[in-house]
């Protein structure tokens, strides 16, 4: 079958990130990249042409201008700049590990004086929307704050082609735009070893290439040397929401503008106050303390940290709850007593995991911070709440009997993740009740582990090199994950070049018990069900092949015949998925709008259902191998080449 649906002249980011990144291979006799190169570089008399005007033209130039970067151990590194290329600048070398998002961490004010380094090798694919579009509270709609606060950006690999649906710009020209260098072809995998090893490093972006290298004795650290704070921090009150029933009070020490927007959006009028204003006062006036994130040396907080002293020590009667995220955990550590530690190269990303002791359950968070609080100073009164599982360093805490509780990681992270956004709820829950205790929601519990002893796997079936690599790894992973349950695993693999067949294992790699180097066939499953009698099977690690076997052996009924449980994602999951009909009445279930689309099973239905839905559409293969046979076509001669 095939499916066809209609292109949205607004929502084309499928369309132009595969022409992007099919260009090179366009100028090659390849018909299909080069249908898809022509349809994003023809004539205004193209009908795709009206489509491409959130996509880099093919005569934009990779960055060419050399600029290095120094550190204050003596390396340096030499890249290509690819942002501003006017002035020095220097900053803190951090490096966070998160795969997207640098239009929010870039305007993150958290990252006030710092120089980014992401660890994700490429960089500026999806571009930067438009600065100035702006939300329903008239703040801009796609960031952190109104600028860019870090200092600079060091990425591996610069993707001067940009696709998005809603880009504007690339993301040098927006560098440019906020006079911030950025600085491309950088090892960064050696830089942030060396960070990890180090610890946070002063550096500069020296963009004269017969400068001398820098004197870092005459170089201050900006969390020493500046009041960041009062730098990001707003200079005047600012309310939000006004008229909203719960009345919260926001210190801004450097406020994302996503927490004005969820807290708002729960029905908070907000009141914000520069970091250094006298709350402690007015607190009678509000329902609540918010205390925001920022960037720097908490220390340097005194007057915050001052205040916080006198909110916390009112009599029982004149308690109000106090939620810190961030710079705000840590503020209000050092206020109850406790001791802020710098981190040797801080948690930054959006894959760290914590462990939350009031529920026991592990949450992915977004972070971004080089202290924390060491509970071990705390007063008897507190109690720690979250604790990151990869250094053991505390993620927050919480008051044993008044509503005070924190986070150091970010819940309102805009791109995710999102596991944490319940923080706001029961800030906001306890708002409306200060004596009630505070709770946390609990997940519906885990699905019981099935009782299975011996488990047949289908791996990974490349024809090709480089082809099928994610599913190696990731039936490799799978391998492991049995076998640390002490599962026997059965791999059928007919591709004797891949991470799960190889002979060379360790304990991060560890083998399958056997191996079948045999073709993923249905009668040849079979064949090794009936020879090694397995309790499971797993179908979904092995690429289309191995989901059109198990998906045939289970309509079939051969596998219930066999007694052998499908473990992992279910064959109905793999059918609704898989089948473009079917996932269509799933999404028109839960109410999510999709594309007009119908289904056809050759080409004189394919032009009928076409002309229903108006050209452009994209034309997408079920059931196919690599996603083959599918394409876009712009009219019914291209419909019938494709």
């Amino acid at each position: 079958d095939t499916l066809l649906f209609q292109v949205d002249p607004t929502s084309l980011q499928l369309h132009q990130t595969m022409a992007s990144m099919l260009r090179p291979i366009a100028r090659s006799s390849s018909r299909t990249a080069a249908f898809l190169n022509r349809a994003s570089t023809s004539s205004t008399k193209s009908p795709l042409s009206r489509l491409m005007s959130t996509q880099s033209g093919d005569d934009v130039k990779p960055p060419s201008a050399l600029a290095t970067l120094y550190l204050e151990d003596g390396s340096k590194f030499v890249g290509r700049s690819f942002g501003s290329h006017e002035a020095a600048v220097d900053g803190e070398v951090v490096f966070t590990t998160g795969m997207v998002g640098y239009p929010e961490a870039l305007t993150d004010p958290s990252y006030q004086g710092q120089i980014i380094t992401l660890t994700t090798p490429m960089v500026g694919n999806y571009g930067v929307p438009d600065r100035k579009k702006v939300d329903k509270f008239g703040l801009p709609a796609m960031f952190e704050s109104y600028k860019i606060h870090a200092s600079g950006l060091i990425v591996q690999d610069y993707a001067h082609h940009y696709s998005h649906w809603k880009a504007a710009s690339s993301l040098g020209d927006w560098l440019k735009e906020e006079g911030i260098p950025g600085l491309c072809d950088i090892d960064t995998r050696m830089l942030t070893k060396k960070i990890r090893e180090k610890g946070a490093l002063v550096g500069r972006i020296e963009i004269d290439e017969n400068a001398p290298a820098p004197d870092f004795t005459q170089i201050g650290n900006p969390n020493i040397n500046r009041h960041m704070v009062s730098e990001v921090s707003t200079k005047e009150i600012k309310v939000y929401g006004e008229g909203n029933p719960i009345k919260i009070m926001g210190v801004d020490c450097g406020m994302k503008y996503n927490m004005i927007r969820l807290l708002v959006d729960r029905g908070c009028e907000l009141t914000i106050v520069p970091w250094d204003h006298p709350f402690a006062a007015d607190m009678h006036k509000f329902d609540g303390l918010f205390l925001s994130n920022g960037p720097g040396d908490p220390i340097s907080c005194d007057k915050t940290i001052e205040q916080l002293r006198q909110a916390i020590s009112v009599p029982d009667d004149q308690v109000k709850p106090i939620f810190g995220i961030c710079l705000g955990n840590q503020l209000l550590g050092i206020a109850a007593g406790g001791e802020a530690k710098k981190l040797p190269f801080g948690n930054r990303g959006q894959n760290q995991p914590v462990i939350n002791h009031a529920t026991g359950e592990c949450y992915i968070t977004s972070q971004n911070h080089g202290y924390h609080i060491d509970t071990t100073t705390l007063g008897s009164d507190y109690n720690e709440l979250f604790t990151n599982l990869n250094d053991g360093s505390n993620e927050g805490f919480i008051h044993k009997s008044r509503p005070y509780f924190t986070a150091q990681f970010h819940p309102e992270y805009r791109n995710g993740p999102t596991d944490t956004e319940f923080m706001f709820d029961t800030f906001l829950a306890a708002c409306k009740d200060p004596k009630a205790p505070i709770q946390f929601p609990a997940r519906k519990p885990a699905p019981p582990v099935p009782s299975v002893k011996k488990v047949l796997m289908l791996g990974s079936g490349g024809t090709s090199i480089g082809q099928a690599g994610e599913f190696d790894y990731s039936g490799s992973q799978c391998i492991k994950a049995l076998k640390e349950e002490g599962i026997e695993v059965i791999l059928i693999n007919p591709n004797i070049a891949t991470v799960q067949t190889s002979s060379e294992k360790s304990d991060t790699t560890p083998a399958a018990d056997k191996v079948y180097f045999l073709p993923i066939r249905p009668h040849v499953v079979m064949d090794i069900i009936r020879k090694e009698k397995p309790d499971g099977i797993i179908v979904s690690m092995g690429g289309q092949t191995a989901l059109n076997v198990g998906v045939e052996l289970w309509n079939s009924g051969e596998l219930q015949k066999a007694g052998v449980e499908v473990l992992g994602t279910q064959i109905p999951a793999i059918e609704a998925t898989e089948d473009r009909e079917i996932f269509s009445q799933k999404l028109a279930e839960i109410g999510e709008s999709i594309a007009l689309s119908y289904s056809a099973t050759n080409i004189d239905e394919a032009l009928v259902a076409a002309n229903k839905i108006g050209y452009p559409i994209l034309v997408r293969a079920a059931f196919a191998l690599g996603g083959l046979g599918s394409g876009f076509a712009a009219d019914d001669e291209e419909l019938k080449d494709l």
